[in-house]
């Protein structure tokens, strides 16, 4: 089962189409559990027990299960390991690796979202669960592969694991339904599976998966935690390099939710109040994951709470990532490439409920210390990197405006700057194997700034039309080599269905 859940992600990476059916699915699960509001302690499900060894052994079973997949299935020469490959791992110590942007920034962190929620799944919490995405990975580098151990994946896979591991963990329980029968608990468990493949596996193994039951059979309760849930879908023009005549149009789907309540005193564990949008980029030619943008609340307490105002001060995690491709008959450059894998720092969120007759603004801040991230090079291309890793940090800001039930105005800013520390301009290249050339990139730094304004018009009580423009800017100051200044534009038109 273990491997036939493997061989519907590897389909699901490479099948566009499949992504369609899961929003669809996706929608038809939500559209199903959203009804309910009034809570009662028989409906809700308990936490599973605390199994922890279960959840080691089926850590150790995912790296099992992907090495064997590579090794005999794709027959990949890293996976041919022995002892003395391990041996020399732990001889050469942790290196930084040479894999592609979205290997290394987005799958080593889903990958570290499995071993995550091996333990969130079995009935541990979020910090007890912590320790399996860096035990998983550190297992992983060391042993799965031939090639030296990277430094890299394992913080990704480690904080970015933690990060997704509990998004998904979250998104599931809004569609699993226990009372279901049929169809609707197919499309409840099939859609569950999909967003959290560990805790499918685990109702699998307990037999949750196909038990009715008719006292504690729901998994979240919308008045304890509200959830808003959006999703779009529209076209996107992606322009070369701010040429606005000189770009291409692709579809896109995209979902959205706010999870939670920032101010909520009651409800103060890690992710009780998350925000997050994805985008699938639904042509050939650009990256089927375009965009990740994830807030999780680690902690808050209220500043402030009044009629007028209400301020909350918070530790937050982020996952941000940003990718792209070369635009088909532009000017040969990547628009943008940025990751902000492993980050963590303070933030207020600021809201004025009534600042003015039938207005809602809220004003948020942050501002995060980033342990691993990366973004686009101009020099640096060594097997299938180019981008820089480094360290850095990030200040946000969202300042969103509600115009009654009539508009929604949202602006978001992010600035980035991250530091490549470790380059590899005294070394010779011609001499040194690449996988040992331990490098983070072109020794420097690179201020990344996003700007996008989003502006909604209501056309029913569930639809909205949406206008986006995202504005990207990149300077890169480079020790040895000359500094690069680069800007983008991209635009989307698209139709938002809220829940």
């Amino acid at each position: 089962m273990f491997l036939i859940l493997l061989a519907l992600l590897f389909i699901l990476k490479r099948m566009k189409l499949k992504i369609t059916f899961l929003f669809f699915g996706l929608l038809y699960c939500l559209s199903t559990t959203a009804q309910y509001s009034l809570p009662q302690d028989s409906l809700y499900a308990t936490a599973p027990p605390k199994r922890p060894w279960r959840a080691a052994l089926e850590t150790f079973g995912i790296n099992t299960g992907v090495w064997a997949f590579d090794r005999y299935i794709l027959q990949e020469d890293f996976a041919k390991i022995n002892l003395h490959t391990i041996h020399q791992n732990i001889k050469t110590g942790f290196v930084w690796d040479n894999d592609q942007f979205s290997t290394n920034l987005f799958a080593h962190p889903y990958h570290g979202s499995l071993y995550f929620n091996t333990a969130r799944s079995n009935g541990l919490n979020f910090w007890e669960s912590a320790p399996y995405a860096f035990g998983g990975s550190l297992m992983w580098e060391i042993v799965a592969e031939r090639e030296p151990p990277a430094m890299n994946d394992l913080i990704a896979t480690t904080v970015g694991g933690i990060a997704l591991g509990e998004f998904t963990h979250r998104m599931s329980s809004l569609v699993l339904d226990d009372s279901k029968r049929g169809f609707p608990r197919f499309m409840s468990e099939f859609i569950g599976t999909l967003i959290s493949p560990i805790r499918g596996l685990n109702r699998m193994i307990t037999g949750d998966m196909w038990k009715v039951k008719h006292k504690n059979y729901k998994y979240h309760d919308y008045e304890k935690i509200p959830v808003n849930i959006e999703i779009s879908s529209g076209n996107r023009y992606l322009a070369s390099d701010t040429r606005l005549f000189k770009g291409e149009h692709n579809p896109y789907l995209e979902f959205r939710t706010v999870y939670g309540d920032p101010s909520n005193k009651e409800n103060n564990q890690p992710y009780d109040y998350l925000t997050a949008s994805i985008t699938f980029g639904l042509s050939p030619n650009q990256p089927l994951i375009s965009n990740v943008n994830l807030l999780g609340k680690l902690w808050s307490t209220p500043i402030k709470t009044s009629e007028k105002a209400d301020i909350t001060f918070g530790i937050y995690q982020h996952f941000n990532f940003y990718d792209s491709e070369e635009v088909n008959d532009g000017s040969g450059l990547i628009p943008y490439k940025i990751s902000e894998a492993a980050s963590v720092g303070p933030g207020l969120i600021c809201r004025f409920p009534n600042l003015l007759p039938k207005m809602h603004v809220e004003q948020d801040l942050f501002l995060s210390g980033i342990l691993l991230g990366g973004g686009l090079t101009d020099y640096y291309h060594v097997i299938d990197r180019n981008y820089n890793l480094g360290s850095g940090y990030s200040v946000k800001s969202r300042t969103f405006v509600q115009l009654g039930k009539l508009a929604n105005i949202d602006f978001n800013a992010h600035l980035y700057q991250i530091f490549t520390w470790k380059g590899y301009e005294k070394k010779d290249l011609a001499t040194t194997n690449p996988l040992y050339l331990n490098a983070q990139g072109d020794k420097g730094n690179t201020v990344f700034l996003v700007l996008n304004p989003i502006y909604e018009l209501s056309l029913t009580k569930h639809f909205k039309a949406s206008f986006e423009i995202a504005y990207y800017l990149r300077q890169t100051h480079y020790s040895y080599h000359k500094d690069v200044h680069s800007k983008t534009v991209e635009t989307r038109l698209g139709i938002t269905y809220k829940f």
